[in-house]
C-alpha cells in the first residue's frame, strides 16, 4: 500500500510534465480530408462521407460547429513566456443555401479550451458570446472570415476577413481579396467568400518581429507574395503556454454549409503546403440536382397552387400588418433612443407571456424579453390603455432616459409605438427592484456594505439628474421600488415617467401633484411645484427606508417612519432604528450618518434641505454632517430647530415635519 501510494504521489507531480510533453509532441501536422484524422466535433460539425470537415450545414440556423486538434500545443517553450511563431494554411469553401444569401462566417482559432462552452451562434460565429465578448480573460486569437456585416462590431462589409483578439471587433479587417504581383500597393483582386469557390488561407505569426500576417487566394492561384493583413501585435499576452487550435463556424437566420477541405499546422517552422488533388471535393453538383429537382417539381406544383394560396397569403399579410402596425409621429424624430419594431419585441417576450412578467404598476406590466437577433436580455415596459400616465408623460421618458447617460441609471435601449400601446425598451436588471430585498420576503438579505452602496448610487445619479446634465431634470418619484439592482447589486434608478425637465435658472411651473405617499414633500399640496428639492425630501425618505427597513407609511401602524426615528433621535437611541435584519454586521458610524442625513433630507422647510451635492459629499466623507438639535413635541406635530447654512446663508429654519392627515391626503 506504501508504494502504491508513493506512486500516485510521484504521478501527481509528474502530471504538469507528462501534459507539457504531450503538448510539445504534436506540434506539426497536414490532412488532407479528415476521413483518418484526428480531431474532436461538437454541435454540427460531422466529417462527411468523402472526408470532408463540414462544421455547418444548410439545414440548421442558429447553430454553432467547432472541429479542435485533441491535444495541448505548447506555443511557449522559452523560459521568457514569449509566444512562439507559428504558421497555418488551409482550404475552406463556403455553399450557402441560396447563392449569394448565407452566414456567418468561418474563423480559424486558437483558445484555451476545445468546444468554446458559452459561445453563441449567428454573429457570434460560435467563438463568444454577449457578455465575454471583448474581454481580456478570453485568451483567444481567432482569424474570421465573415459573410455578415454586424455593426455591433463595426464590421466593414459583408464579405471581409479579420484579426480578432478575445473579441469579436477585429484588431484589423480588410474586404476579402489578394494582390496580384505587379499591382501591389494599388488594389486587390476580390475574392467572394461565399461564391461557392474553395478558397486557401495562410496564417503566419513570426514571435521574434511579433508580425502577424493573413493571406488568401482561390485555390488555383499560387500563395501570394504580399499578404492581405499585416498586424504588429505581440501575442504572448493573449496565448497561453498550452492551447487549441481549430475552426469555429455557425448560421444565423440565413444558412451556410461551411467546409474545410484540408488543413496544414506547425509550431515554430513553414506550414507544410497543402497537395491540391489530395484534397476532397465540394458536392456542387448535388446542390445543383436538387435545385434542378425542384425547379422541374416542385416549381410546378407551386404555380398550380399560386392562385389559392394567394388569396389566403395577402390576407394573412394584412392581419398580420394589422396586428403588429406601429405608429410614428413628428414629434419622435427629435429624440434619440432607437426605435424598435413591434414585432421584434412580440418575439422577445413571447408574444408577452405572462410567464415573462417581470412585474406591474401605475405605468401597466414589466415583461422579460430577449432579442431574437442580438440575444440581449431586455425589460420591456408596456404601458396599459387605462394607465392614468399617457402620452406626455410617455414623451418625457423617451426624451429623459434616451439622453442621459449615468452608471447609476437604468439605460433606456429604445421605444416602440403601436396604436394605443406604449412599449419602453430597458436594459434588463436581473435583480430587479430594490423593495423586494426590503420587504418582500427576500432569500437574500441586503448587508449593511451592499445597502450603502446603493445608497450612495442613487445619490450619484440624482446629482448627476440635478446639477451634471444639461438641464435640471426632477425625477419627482424616488423611492426603493424605482431602484433596480444589476447583476453585480449595483443601484440604477429608473422609471422616469413622472419626470419634469427645467432650464437652469428657470422657475419650475406648478403641475399636478404626483407621486408616492410618504416621499412627497409638504410644498407640493401648497405649491404644486416639483423642484429638487422635493426630489431631495424623496431622497430622505429613502435613506430612512432602507437603512431602517421600514416603509415611510406602513397602513397597520399610526406613527410614520420619519416621527418614530425623530423619537429615537430624541431619546439619544438613534441606531435603534436601524433595520434589525442587519445583525450586528454593519459600521454603527454609517448607519448613524445615513438616518440623521435621512432626518436632514426630510426637514418639512425647503431651505433648510442639503443639494444633492452636499449629499453627496456627507456620504463620502467629504464633508462632516452638521449636528442635529433637541427634538421637541409642539401641538403642530413633531418639530426641531436648527440652525444649517445652506448657499452662503446662515438662518434659523423652525421646520415642521409632515402631518398625517395632509400627508394621506395626496399622491398617485
Amino acid at each position: 500500500m506504501l508504494s502504491i501510494a508513493m506512486f500516485m504521489s510521484n504521478l501527481v507531480l509528474l502530471m504538469p510534465l507528462l501534459i507539457s510533453l504531450v503538448a510539445s509532441e504534436y506540434t506539426s501536422f497536414t490532412y488532407h480530408g479528415f476521413r483518418s484524422a484526428n480531431v474532436i466535433l461538437d454541435g454540427t460539425a460531422e466529417i462527411t462521407s468523402n472526408g470532408l470537415l463540414k462544421l455547418t450545414n444548410n439545414d440548421t440556423a442558429r447553430q454553432m460547429g467547432h472541429a479542435f486538434y485533441p491535444y495541448p500545443v505548447s506555443f511557449k517553450k522559452s523560459l521568457n513566456g514569449t509566444a512562439s511563431s507559428f504558421s497555418t494554411t488551409f482550404v475552406f469553401a463556403i455553399a450557402p443555401e441560396y447563392r449569394g444569401l448565407g452566414g456567418h462566417g468561418i474563423a480559424f482559432v486558437i483558445a484555451p479550451t476545445r468546444g468554446l462552452p458559452g459561445a453563441l451562434p449567428s454573429q457570434y460565429l460560435g467563438l463568444f458570446n454577449s457578455r465575454n465578448n471583448g474581454n481580456a480573460t478570453n485568451h483567444v486569437f481567432a482569424i474570421e472570415l465573415d459573410t455578415v456585416q454586424d455593426f455591433e462590431f463595426d464590421d466593414i462589409d459583408d464579405n471581409h476577413v479579420g484579426i480578432d483578439i478575445n473579441g469579436l471587433k477585429s484588431e484589423k479587417s480588410a474586404t476579402a481579396g489578394y494582390y496580384v504581383d505587379d499591382f501591389y500597393e494599388s488594389y486587390s483582386t476580390p475574392v467572394r467568400l461565399r461564391g461557392g469557390q474553395q478558397i486557401q488561407v495562410w496564417v503566419e505569426y513570426d514571435g521574434v518581429e511579433k508580425q502577424i500576417n493573413v493571406t488568401l487566394a482561390p485555390l488555383t492561384v499560387d500563395k501570394p507574395v504580399a499578404p492581405l493583413l499585416s498586424l504588429s501585435r505581440d501575442l504572448s499576452p493573449i496565448i497561453k503556454d498550452n492551447m487549441y487550435v481549430g475552426f469555429s463556424s455557425s448560421t444565423g437566420l440565413l444558412v451556410s454549409s461551411h467546409y474545410v477541405l484540408g488543413w496544414s499546422f506547425k509550431v515554430n517552422g513553414h506550414t507544410p503546403e497543402l497537395v491540391i488533388y489530395k484534397l476532397p471535393m465540394v458536392p456542387w453538383i448535388s446542390r445543383d440536382k436538387r435545385m434542378s429537382k425542384f425547379l422541374t417539381i416542385g416549381l410546378p406544383v407551386m404555380v398550380t397552387c399560386l392562385v389559392l394560396v394567394a388569396i389566403s397569403s395577402v390576407i394573412r399579410v394584412i392581419r398580420r400588418k394589422m396586428k403588429f402596425a406601429e405608429l410614428l409621429d413628428d414629434w419622435e424624430l427629435d429624440y434619440g433612443p432607437q426605435r424598435f419594431k413591434y414585432y421584434h419585441l412580440f418575439v422577445a417576450t413571447k408574444g408577452f407571456s405572462e410567464n415573462e412578467l417581470l412585474g406591474r404598476g401605475g405605468f401597466g406590466k414589466v415583461y422579460r424579453g430577449v432579442l431574437p437577433t442580438s440575444y440581449i436580455e431586455i425589460a420591456v415596459k408596456r404601458i396599459s390603455h387605462e394607465s392614468r400616465q399617457g402620452m406626455r408623460e410617455f414623451v418625457a421618458e423617451i426624451a429623459s432616459m434616451g439622453r442621459l447617460r449615468h452608471r447609476n441609471l437604468v439605460p433606456l435601449l429604445g421605444y416602440c409605438r403601436r396604436k394605443g400601446e406604449l412599449l419602453l425598451v430597458y436594459d434588463y436588471m436581473p435583480n430587479g427592484s430594490l423593495d423586494k430585498y426590503l420587504f418582500h420576503q427576500p432569500t437574500l438579505t441586503l448587508g449593511w456594505s451592499q445597502r450603502f452602496g446603493i445608497i450612495k448610487g442613487v445619490a450619484s445619479g440624482l446629482f448627476y439628474l440635478h446639477e451634471e446634465w444639461e438641464q435640471v431634470v426632477v425625477h419627482r418619484d424616488v423611492k426603493a421600488s424605482n431602484v433596480m439592482l444589476d447583476g453585480e447589486l449595483n443601484a440604477r434608478l429608473g422609471d422616469f415617467g413622472l419626470a419634469r425637465f427645467y432650464d437652469r435658472g428657470s422657475d419650475p411651473q406648478p403641475t399636478r401633484v404626483v407621486g408616492t405617499l410618504g416621499y412627497m414633500a409638504p410644498e407640493l399640496y401648497r405649491s404644486g411645484k416639483a423642484t429638487t428639492s422635493t426630489d431631495v425630501f424623496a431622497f430622505g425618505a429613502f435613506l430612512l427606508e432602507v437603512a431602517c427597513g421600514r416603509r415611510p407609511i406602513e397602513r397597520t401602524e399610526d406613527v410614520l417612519l420619519l416621527d418614530w426615528v425623530f423619537s429615537q433621535l430624541n431619546r439619544g437611541e438613534i441606531l435603534e432604528a436601524g433595520d434589525p435584519n442587519l445583525g450586528t454586521d454593519y459600521v454603527a458610524e454609517e448607519v448613524e450618518l445615513v438616518l440623521k442625513l435621512g432626518l436632514l433630507c426630510s426637514n418639512s422647510e425647503p431651505a433648510a434641505r442639503p443639494s444633492m451635492r452636499q449629499v453627496v459629499q456627507f456620504l463620502e466623507g467629504d464633508v462632516p454632517l452638521p449636528e442635529l438639535p433637541s427634538v421637541g413635541l409642539y401641538a403642530s406635530g413633531l418639530s426641531f430647530a436648527m440652525s444649517y447654512p445652506v448657499a452662503s446663508m446662515d438662518k434659523v429654519f423652525t421646520p415642521l415635519s409632515f402631518v398625517a392627515d395632509s400627508l394621506l391626503s395626496g399622491g398617485r
